[in-house]
């Protein structure tokens, strides 16, 4: 007897069902291919709807993301066409967007006399605003500066009596800022007899300058103005150097800590160098040392007999020291501006230390006795310029109102 483990019959019908088996398998796994491929699908049209809605949203509040920004820089050139405007400005290998944004009476006009011979020199740009009345401006006027400011032909050094005009907070690149200040009372009395007097470049400039300043207050004795509490020689008006730093904000002209505080930040973050004016020979050498292609040969041409001889025409006439006692009161009421001049002269020393030259003033950052010694510490007549008029507060606090940081 044979015996048999399937016979013909049976083995057609496992076949049948194998086969039938694997159609079924194969179908099923089709089918939750394509589920999958259509989910899939949904979510890249979904992101990329998401992406749309991004990048339109951040065009519709002033450009690309940061991040797209970083890396278009770090990759160099775009690849993708920015129709925010022109492509940015090829960078020169040195800083090469300098503002000097003056301070009245810190010895401006010398530098600025300095920089159109260097100017010639060293072929960059240099323009220096006409303007002298304007300080503080309004959002619109801020943003049509800094337009202009960005489309001088680089290298330049764009010079005007202007406070701090924080460019990157319009998505502007910011330039580098240089100044120089000097001993807040110095200033201030070598404003206060300009004003009066003018300078020697003619003896009825004075009279150019403030025409509608009556003979009772041009002749006002310095001593009387400060003891008994003059408008001029009280806060506000003392409080004149820490807004340059401070910046547009409506409070940067408040003497106080927070204005101080804002412009000393300012001063570490978006200066390159902030010198005094009692030092005014290291000023021009540290500046020749951080900005050669601008300041190469300062000094040769600052030392040079043709260059005092031109500068001795801006000296102040008829300037003379009030008494210890109205020295005194002048100090309480700008030590605010004393807080702010003592860090920058610090910060100065610090940075002729890094570079190996040795401070040639002795006293003390600290201490008043400056004012036994005032009018030594600054070498006249080369320090003068002219200085703006006095500006109007009236509808400046209102055009500053939308700003709500500095």
């Amino acid at each position: 007897m044979k015996h048999y483990n399937s016979s013909p019959r049976l083995n057609n019908q496992t076949a049948n069902h194998s086969r039938e088996r694997n159609n079924r398998k194969g179908l099923w796994l089709s089918t939750l291919g394509l589920r999958f491929s259509l989910r899939d699908y949904g979510y890249c049209m979904a992101t990329l709807l998401l992406f749309c809605l991004g990048s339109l949203f951040y065009q519709l509040n002033g450009g690309p993301p940061k991040v797209l920004l970083e890396i278009r820089q770090y990759l160099g050139e775009s690849t993708f066409v920015d129709d925010h405007g022109p492509p940015a400005v090829r960078v020169l290998p040195f800083p090469s967007q300098v503002i000097y944004n003056r301070v009245g009476k810190c010895g401006s006009r010398t530098v600025v006399l300095l920089l159109r011979i260097l100017a010639e020199k060293h072929q960059f740009n240099l323009v220096s605003s006409d303007i002298h009345n304007k300080t503080r401006l309004t959002k619109h006027e801020q943003v049509d500066l800094m337009r202009n400011i960005s489309t001088i032909p680089q290298p330049f050094l764009y010079t005007r009596h202007v406070h701090f005009l924080n460019f990157t907070r319009f998505r502007i690149d910011q330039p580098v800022y240089i100044n120089i200040i000097r001993d807040p009372i110095n200033r201030f009395l070598s404003n206060y007899f300009f004003r009066r007097f003018g300078d020697w470049r003619g003896e009825q400039n004075h009279l150019v300058r403030t025409p509608q300043m009556k003979d009772d207050e041009r002749y006002l004795d310095i001593n009387v103005c400060i003891m008994e509490n003059y408008p001029e020689c009280s806060n506000p008006r003392l409080f004149y150097i820490v807004p340059y730093f401070c910046g547009q904000h409506p409070q940067c002209r408040e003497p106080g800590v927070w204005a101080v505080e804002r412009a000393k930040l300012n001063v570490v973050e978006n200066f390159l160098l902030v010198g005094i004016l009692e030092e005014l020979e290291d000023v021009l050498l540290l500046l020749e040392r951080l900005l050669p292609h601008y300041f190469s040969d300062v000094l040769t041409i600052y030392k040079s007999p043709a260059f005092w001889k031109m500068g001795n025409l801006t000296g102040t006439v008829k300037k003379h020291m009030p008494s210890f006692e109205a020295m005194q009161v002048l100090y309480q009421r700008m030590k605010y501006e004393y807080d702010f001049y003592n860090f920058i002269r610090d910060q100065f020393h610090l940075t002729k230390r890094k570079i190996g030259l040795k401070s040639t003033s002795q006293i003390s950052a600290h201490e008043p006795d400056f004012l036994r010694e005032l009018a030594l510490r600054t070498h006249e007549p080369l320090e003068e310029e002219e200085e703006e008029e006095e500006e109007e507060d009236v509808g400046q606090e209102d055009g500053n109102i939308w700003l709500v940081q500095p």
